[in-house]
């Protein structure tokens, strides 16, 4: 390939990051054993928080009547739109049953985890489109109990928008508890609630690391890192708004990757310029995530043409994809490796994090090469059945004995011998295995 990086990373996301593993699985162990009692005490000394730890309706109430009308109805409207996509997805997925052979029938059915715990982060950001995202797909795909889970603030609580979010999306129940202790509240089934069967929803390095550790004991959705964002644009597009999307997506975190890569050298030269001149216009807290993550983790890559830029989108693999660039069918056709993608200048990242309705849930750290994102299928065991009549039972019967003494699996085969022995009383089976012998 003949890729020029006009700016390229010093740093990537795992630079320098501490060691927590050590820490969090101090405190799972800590609040497994110490219970209730415990997540309290972690509550109080990290959240600086001692009040309600499961609202109540009263509480709910309270909170939602702080909420501007106007912000519901934009609450509402995100919902909505969230709602009907996980309505259409779940839609893809269908009972189905087959007859294998004549009498054999295998068949897949679809069904809901029970408990669903749903991370929504409160800390830098108050990420209402987050208990959205998450809430509603557990709630489209049918599961019995549905617990939001968010950080609260000193002498605050949880902030009431995400309280509104929660609530009108379907929680059964919102815990006033963050990072490790609030996780694993939710997997340990404290405070009277029902055990997760999966926990979802985006958090810091102690969450994801939480996750990571309890993953196999619970379902997760993804074990996430910083996020990332990649644009892909050719000699058409507009600087401005290309500038424009990188810097939204910068202000995530001082470590949250943004890429370039453009056929054209040119735009990429304006949008160098124009990035800082944009970032300094921003509030404080926005302006210095900003500009860590432009300054350490940006890069600008010009390639020779369209096919090498999808190539090395591809190689990326970015968890927010964008391509403003002419052709756009091509391009959806062409990449393959992305969380979700964003399709002419139309849309951007930030519609899909809070209003379009596809998840903001999304694979970062090129786990794009291998998953998806948050969707109601994540709440889905997808499960098989099967049933036989004994004629179809005969041909199947006869070839699990033979593949399992081939394997050297006896008690598999005689599972098989014996009901062939019971059907068919009056019929002798080979049921043998003959190892071939290589001639060599």
């Amino acid at each position: 390939m003949t890729r020029e990086y006009l700016k390229k990373a010093d740093l990537t996301p795992s630079s320098g990051a501490s060691d927590v593993h050590k820490l969090v699985q101090g405190i799972l162990d800590d609040i497994e054993a110490g219970g209730d009692a415990k997540a309290i005490e972690y509550a109080a000394k990290f959240d600086d928080y001692d009040g309600s730890i499961l609202l109540s309706d009263e509480e709910i109430q309270a909170a939602i009547a702080l909420v501007p009308e106007k912000i519901k109805a934009d609450i509402r409207f995100s919902h909505d739109n969230v709602r009907r996509f996980a309505e259409a997805q779940k839609a893809t997925l269908t009972n189905i049953e087959v007859e294998v052979v004549p009498g054999m029938i295998a068949g897949q059915k679809t069904i809901p985890v029970d408990a669903a715990g749903c991370y929504v982060p409160g800390g830098r950001y108050s990420h209402i489109a987050s208990a959205i995202m998450t809430v509603t797909t557990a709630k489209v795909a049918g599961c019995n109990h549905i617990v939001a889970c968010s950080p609260p603030r000193p002498g605050v609580g949880i902030a009431p928008a995400i309280v509104y979010a929660a609530h009108i999306c379907g929680a059964n129940k919102i815990m006033a508890m963050g990072g490790v202790q609030g996780v694993a509240a939710m997997t340990f089934g404290l405070f009277g609630l029902p055990p997760a069967n999966i926990l979802v929803g985006p958090g810091n390095q102690f969450v994801a690391e939480a996750k990571r550790i309890l993953f196999g004991r619970v379902g997760i959705d993804m074990i996430a890192g910083p996020t990332d964002s990649l644009i892909l644009a050719d000699k058409d597009a507009d600087a401005m708004v290309v500038a424009t999307d990188l810097v939204g997506q910068a202000e995530h975190g001082y470590n949250s990757p943004v890429w370039l890569v453009t056929d054209d050298r040119s735009l990429a030269v304006k949008v160098m310029e124009l990035v800082p001149q944009l970032i300094a216009t921003l509030p404080e807290v926005n302006r210095d995530n900003a500009t860590a993550a432009w300054r350490d983790y940006a890069e600008v890559i010009v390639c020779a043409d369209r096919e090498e830029m999808a190539a090395t989108s591809d190689e990326y693999a970015p968890e927010h994809l964008t391509v403003q660039a002419a052709d756009l069918d091509w391009w959806l056709d062409r990449l393959n490796c992305y969380g979700s993608l964003f399709l002419g200048e139309e849309t951007t990242v930030a519609f899909g994090d809070k209003a379009s309705g596809t998840n903001h849930v999304l694979p970062t750290s090129r786990a794009a090469t291998y998953t998806g994102g948050l969707s109601v299928h994540k709440y889905m065991k997808i499960v098989t059945w099967q049933r036989s009549t004994r004629e179809g039972a005969k041909p199947i019967a006869e070839a699990t004995a033979r593949i399992a003494r081939l394997e050297g699996m006896e008690g598999h085969a005689r599972t098989a011998d014996i009901r062939l022995a019971k059907f068919f009383p009056n019929e002798v089976f080979d049921l043998t295995a003959e190892e071939s012998v290589d001639a060599e």
